[in-house]
């Protein structure tokens, strides 16, 4: 890869790119636990308030030679530290994802790490597992992206690489 990924603190002027970057239907299918409503400009801004306002929130966003391409995350839930991610669509493919992800794990060291995925969305669970996670469990739960519940991976990057 020659392009210059970078991440850097999430700037309230980013939240139209991701925005923009979440309205596209193929990828909420596939995210599938997005957004109830992804053209719901005040829900989306309520949940970047929310993020932006949390001190155990690592929120960055993701450049490509100094263009915005998404972001990551890694939040608290449920006593554990997930991690998550979007990309926008039009730049998927290009390893970005991955490449954001390993660069958030080397900011946010304590582990173990969880992240989940859709069964079905085998390009996340690729970009999960090429980034040290593997599958622990699984799980099921409504997805607003599909309107209906569907099963899910749950991911762990634990704290002894041997564990994996």
């Amino acid at each position: 890869m020659t392009d210059d990924l970078r991440l850097r603190p999430v700037a309230e002027d980013d939240l139209p790119e991701f925005f923009a970057h979440q309205l596209d239907p193929e990828a909420n299918r596939m995210a599938a636990f997005g957004a109830r409503d992804p053209g719901d400009r005040r829900a989306f801004a309520a949940h970047w308030v929310r993020i932006l306002a949390d001190p155990d929130i690592v929120a960055r966003t993701v450049t490509v030679d100094g263009a915005v391409v998404g972001y990551v995350l890694a939040f608290p839930a449920a006593g554990r530290t997930e991690v998550s991610y979007w990309i926008d669509p039009a730049r998927w493919g290009r390893g970005h994802a991955t490449r954001a992800l390993v660069a958030l794990l080397g900011e946010v060291t304590r582990r173990p790490l969880y992240a989940r995925t859709a069964v079905d969305n085998v390009a996340s669970l690729a970009v999960l597992r090429r980034s040290g996670f593997a599958i622990r469990d699984t799980d099921r739960g409504y997805a607003p992206g599909r309107g209906h519940d569907v099963d899910e991976y749950v991911l762990e990057l634990p704290a002894d690489p041997d564990a994996r």
